[in-house]
């Protein structure tokens, strides 16, 4: 249910932590709607439509197991891998997996 501009409930005008470099902090109306009305930041970049198609294949090629072969028994500790909220695969070291999609995304290939 939307939150009304006359509650004096504290916690909705809160940023939460994962709202960190998406919202910005300042740019916020003042009286009633202090908090409410949230803007993003400055340098967010949204991107619209991308297929996740070529970055499951990226990542595949460096070592990722999808998540229908993917055995409990054989990888305990290995970190799951979602790509746009699903579940796609998980990785033994994604640390090393984090920087190649960073460093090529950089590189913009």
């Amino acid at each position: 249910t939307p939150i009304g501009g006359d509650g004096k409930l504290g916690k909705p005008r809160q940023l939460h932590n994962t709202h960190w470099g998406l919202v910005c902090p300042a740019e916020t109306p003042e009286g009633q709607a202090c908090g409410l009305v949230k803007n993003l930041s400055l340098m967010c970049y949204v991107s619209v439509g991308s297929p996740a198609d070529p970055l499951i294949d990226f990542m595949i090629h460096r070592g990722m197991e999808v998540v229908e072969e993917y055995e409990p028994t054989r990888y305990p500790h290995a970190t799951k891998i979602f790509v746009n909220g699903s579940w796609v695969g998980v990785h033994s070291d994604p640390k090393h997996l984090v920087h190649q999609v960073l460093s090529t995304r950089r590189k913009n290939v």
